[in-house]
């Protein structure tokens, strides 16, 4: 479901599935992230559809949008959940998920990390390097348990998609080189206090063609061969994420052409069938499933250029300022008036604050926009830059809309804070 599916006109009026979006700026102010219960759901049933009969996990990965509304919602549609650090945990938790079906991801899980995802019984830790997995033994080995891991490999996969997003090629921070592969499953296998089940990877994000994903399982079939004529049984392969959206006319797969086609691959190789398939995917459940709903505080008009000021920022959504994205623009309130191009910015003092550029608007001072596709990396992106108060978040189920996060409060920004004493 696209973000135009639940995001509709009616009588040139913006509905969130059946919720005008000015009624929602009325009662809960701007900007105010918007999420769709049917969008999110329809798109974590379309892998869970993909994935039926099959032995294989699809999980949500928290990076994405991490509101415990949403965690809830798949946690009782059946995922599992990909995470990065103990506060991740600590949110699937509190939403009621299941330990039992979380994978623990991450670069650089600390001490604090690692005791944490024990005592909860992770199912696995997707582990990144040698050092990690000396200290995920050695950890283990004090709390007495067998902590199981899978080893994430790097299969220097071009995923043809923005630097700032790929982690698969070589010279990125993520994962155990190919060529050491081998050996760091023989120093894993040789510590007494892990369990060897899987290998994984994760090329990238936004990637929008299937071939990058089946050249990335091609090398972890290859290897996984070599484990297990080392000695080494695995139990499952984790192909990770990464499948994009349509932000801007992009045509990515569809999530279950996708499936299908690592599905055919995994069943052609020799030893495919005897491993589940774990799966993590953020983007393609949540990212078209949401809006940013902002007011226009003035139009300004330059000899060069005409902006549309408005009280979100780039605190509220950085994608815009950190990597060019593109996201599209609505009026809530469609106008019969000639439409002037304009950049969409925001109040912060930085130049880089803009939302959206050379956008055909028909607007007035004091309209509402809805920024699209906001879904994913908006909310968990956010800061408090310029001591803004971070955004409220509702999620619309019909034509109920149900708050499920306060925005903060100015008190708020400051209340871990201490002043000086008065001798300093």
């Amino acid at each position: 479901m696209s973000t135009m599916q639940w995001c509709r006109y009616r009588n040139d009026q913006l509905l969130a599935e059946d919720v005008p979006l000015a009624e929602l700026a009325a009662e809960f102010g701007t900007p105010t992230y918007v999420y769709s219960k049917a969008a999110i759901l329809a798109a974590y049933r379309e892998f869970a559809l993909a994935a039926e009969g099959r032995r294989a996990l699809v999980c949500y990965a928290l990076k994405a949008n991490s509101n415990l509304a949403v965690i809830e919602l798949l946690a009782r549609a059946g995922a599992g959940f990909d995470i990065v650090s103990a506060g991740e945990l600590a949110r699937v938790l509190a939403a009621g998920g299941d330990a039992a079906k979380v994978v623990f991801s991450g670069v650089g899980k600390s001490e604090a990390d690692i005791r944490a995802a024990l005592a909860a019984g992770v199912r696995c830790f997707n582990v990144e390097s040698e050092p990690e997995l000396e200290r995920i033994n050695a950890i283990a080995g004090t709390t007495g348990q067998r902590a199981r891991i899978s080893l994430r490999i790097n299969p220097d996969v071009d995923a043809g998609t923005h630097p700032y997003i790929s982690t698969g090629l070589r010279e990125n921070k993520f994962g155990i080189a190919h060529e050491r592969a081998l050996a760091a499953f023989e120093l894993a296998a040789s510590l007494p206090h892990l369990e060897v089940q899987g290998i994984d990877c994760h090329i990238g994000s936004q990637i929008t063609e299937i071939a990058p994903f089946l050249a990335a399982l091609d090398e972890l079939l290859e290897l996984a061969g070599r484990i297990e004529a080392a000695g080494i049984s695995l139990s499952h392969l984790d192909l990770g994420g990464g499948l994009g959206i349509n932000y801007q006319g992009e045509q990515p797969p569809s999530r279950r052409d996708l499936l299908a086609a690592i599905f055919a691959r995994v069943a052609a190789h020799p030893l495919g069938r005897r491993y589940e398939l774990m799966f993590e995917f953020g983007r393609a459940i949540v990212g078209n499933a949401g809006v940013l709903l902002t007011r226009i505080e003035y139009l300004k008009s330059t000899p060069v250029k005409d902006f549309a000021v408005v009280d979100a920022a780039m605190n509220d959504l950085m994608r815009p300022a950190l990597y060019d994205a593109w996201h599209g623009v609505l009026p809530v309130l469609r106008r019969d008036s000639a439409q002037v191009i304009y950049d969409v910015v925001g109040p912060v003092c930085e130049s880089g604050d803009w939302l959206a550029r050379n956008r055909p608007l028909a607007v007035q001072a004091g309209d509402l926009l809805a920024i699209e596709s906001a879904g994913a990396y908006g909310m968990t992106m956010s800061s408090n830059y310029n001591s803004r108060p971070r955004a409220a978040e509702v999620l619309v189920d019909g034509d109920r809309a149900l708050l499920v996060r306060h925005r903060e409060t100015l008190e708020s920004l400051y209340a871990l804070e201490r002043r000086l004493p008065p001798e300093a």
